[in-house]
C-alpha cells in the first residue's frame, strides 16, 4: 500500500485586540503600580526625613487606636455597641490613608540607608525649581537610557546654568533622592527662573490637605451624630452616623477632585503654545 501524504492546515488565530478603554485602563494601572513602587508621593526625599515621618505616622495610628478604644468604652453604656463600633470605625480612615501614602516611601527609605548611592551622568535638558511634590524642584537629564527625571530640592539647582552642559548626580537606587549636582563643563549662560504661579503652589498642597480635610470630614460627621441621640433605635442610630460621616468625606473627595481639574486646566493654560 501507498503511503498516503496527509497535509497538516494550521490556522493562525489572529489574537482579538483589547478596547481602547481596557488599554487605557491597563496603562493608568501600570503607572500607578509604578509610581506606588517607587516610593509614591515620598519620591525624591531624603531618606533620613521619609524614616522621621514614618515613625511620625506610626505615633498617629496608635493615637487613632487609642482614641478608638476610648470611644468604644465611652460610648458603650450610654448608646450600646453598635453606635460605639460606628464612631470608633471611623478613626480607621486617617489609620489607612497613613498607611497607603506613608508605607511605600518608608519601606524603600529603610532599604536607602544601607544602600550605595548611584553616579547618574548625562546632558542638562531643563531644570525647574518647582515641581508637583511639595519642597522639590525638577531636574531633566538626557542620559545613554533616554530621557530621566530627577526630583531634586531647589537649593542644589542653584548651580545649575542655563546652556546645555553635562551633569553628574548622586542619586540613591529606590527613592532617587539626588544628594548632589556637579556641573562639567563651563557654566557660561546664567539661568533664568520664572516666577512660581500660585496655581503652582496650590497643586502641591492638595494632596496633603485633601487626606486631612477627608478624614476630619468623617470624623466629625459620624461621631458627633453617634454621640447626639437623634433615634432610639440603636441600629437605626449607627447606620445614621456612618452614613452622614460617608456623605461628608465624599463631599470633601469630590470638591478636591473638582479643585484639582480646575488648577490643572489653569496650570496648563499657563504653558505657552507654540
Amino acid at each position: 500500500m501507498g503511503k498516503k501524504q496527509v497535509r497538516a492546515q494550521m490556522r493562525r488565530v489572529k489574537p482579538k485586540a483589547p478596547a481602547p478603554g481596557q488599554m487605557a485602563q491597563g496603562t493608568t494601572r501600570k503607572q500607578r503600580e509604578r509610581y506606588v513602587e517607587a516610593g509614591g508621593m515620598l519620591q525624591g526625599y531624603a531618606p533620613d526625613f521619609v524614616i522621621r515621618l514614618g515613625y511620625i505616622a506610626i505615633g498617629i495610628a496608635v493615637a487613632c487606636l487609642i482614641v478608638m478604644a476610648a470611644l468604644i468604652l465611652v460610648l458603650r453604656p450610654f448608646y450600646g455597641w453598635a453606635d460605639a463600633i460606628a464612631a470608633a470605625v471611623a478613626w480607621l480612615l486617617p489609620i489607612a490613608l497613613l498607611a497607603s501614602f506613608v508605607a511605600p516611601g518608608f519601606r524603600l527609605a529603610l532599604k536607602d540607608r544601607r544602600a550605595e548611592a548611584r553616579l547618574v551622568q548625562g546632558q542638562l535638558i531643563g531644570a525647574s525649581t518647582v515641581s508637583n511634590s511639595m519642597g522639590l524642584g525638577l531636574l531633566m537629564v538626557q542620559t545613554r537610557g533616554g530621557s530621566e527625571q530627577y526630583l531634586v530640592p531647589p537649593a542644589r539647582l542653584k548651580q545649575i546654568p542655563g546652556n546645555q552642559v553635562n551633569v553628574v548626580l548622586t542619586v540613591t537606587p529606590y527613592l532617587r533622592h539626588v544628594r548632589s549636582v556637579g556641573i562639567m563643563g563651563q557654566r557660561m549662560v546664567g539661568r533664568v527662573e520664572p516666577p512660581v504661579p500660585p496655581v503652582m503652589r496650590q497643586l502641591q498642597r492638595l494632596p496633603v490637605i485633601t487626606p486631612i480635610a477627608l478624614s476630619l470630614a468623617v470624623i466629625i460627621g459620624d461621631d458627633v451624630l453617634a454621640a447626639v441621640p437623634v433615634v432610639s433605635n440603636e441600629a437605626l442610630h449607627a447606620a445614621l452616623a456612618a452614613a452622614v460621616g460617608a456623605a461628608l468625606g465624599a463631599l470633601v473627595y469630590f470638591g478636591s477632585t473638582f479643585l484639582q481639574r480646575r488648577m490643572m486646566a489653569e496650570a496648563q493654560a499657563l504653558v505657552p503654545t507654540r
